[in-house]
């Protein structure tokens, strides 16, 4: 079974391979998130890497707080900037390693969105189910399941390949079918309204349950993936 350093270890490799393959191209806007050029994805997540490593937490996941990390390595040229990831990255891996499995879920849920942007981005699709979108996708169950049930929502279930997950206050009164991956795009709001309402619901879609709101929306047009 894969660690959840393992994991992250393993993204962050891909990334840089990615990266270092369309180095031409690290200019050009990111089409799932339209206000960061590719290099600026790759910024973050160096940034974010650099910042739990030296407990630069205050505002974790803001957009203050990942402004900072971009505009510190906007001169940096892509090297450098890859090496920095690396460097702290490693030193993350460790920091996971030394903790029960599912604490850097956060981390890992961040990693793998950015690392489908920069897929989208490059036009190179995967690791749609790697390691690090499971551990993804057992954090951000948990989440949607907290929310609810401090909403008291009635429960949906999640259905996915390879299982299902309720969330909120049982028992289910509903279900949405669709693919893990699909799941955590859309928490994110790179997903519109009108793809969440094609999933398969039961009864009435219920497109904000699954969105990470109010930190995000889901777009207005469809985002091909």
């Amino acid at each position: 079974m894969t660690s959840d350093a393992e994991a992250y270890c393993e993204l962050r490799g891909a990334v840089l391979g990615l990266a270092r393959a369309h180095s031409e191209t690290l200019g050009e806007r990111v089409p799932a998130a339209p206000d960061w050029r590719a290099r600026d994805v790759l910024a973050h997540l160096a940034g974010v890497s650099d910042d739990v490593v030296n407990g630069n937490l205050d505002g974790v996941g803001t957009d203050p707080w990942t402004a900072v990390q971009v505009e510190k390595r906007r001169a940096w040229d892509i090297e450098t900037l890859l090496a920095d990831w690396e460097r702290h990255g490693g030193a993350v891996d460790a920091l996971i390693d030394a903790t029960p499995p599912g604490t850097f879920g956060q981390l890992l849920f961040d990693a793998w969105t950015h690392e489908q942007d920069l897929r989208g981005a490059f036009e190179v699709p995967g690791n749609r189910d790697s390691a690090a979108s499971a551990g993804a996708y057992e954090w951000a169950a948990g989440m949607l399941d907290l929310r609810d049930r401090a909403e008291g929502r009635d429960a949906l279930e999640l259905v996915c390949a390879g299982g299902s997950r309720v969330i909120g206050e049982p028992p289910a009164v509903g279900s949405v079918r669709m693919t893990r991956f699909e799941l955590l795009r859309a928490l994110t709001g790179r997903c519109s309204v009108t793809q969440l309402q094609r999933y398969e619901w039961s009864g009435a879609p219920e497109p904000d349950r699954l969105v990470f709101a109010p930190l995000f929306r889901p777009r207005v047009d469809d985002l091909a993936e």
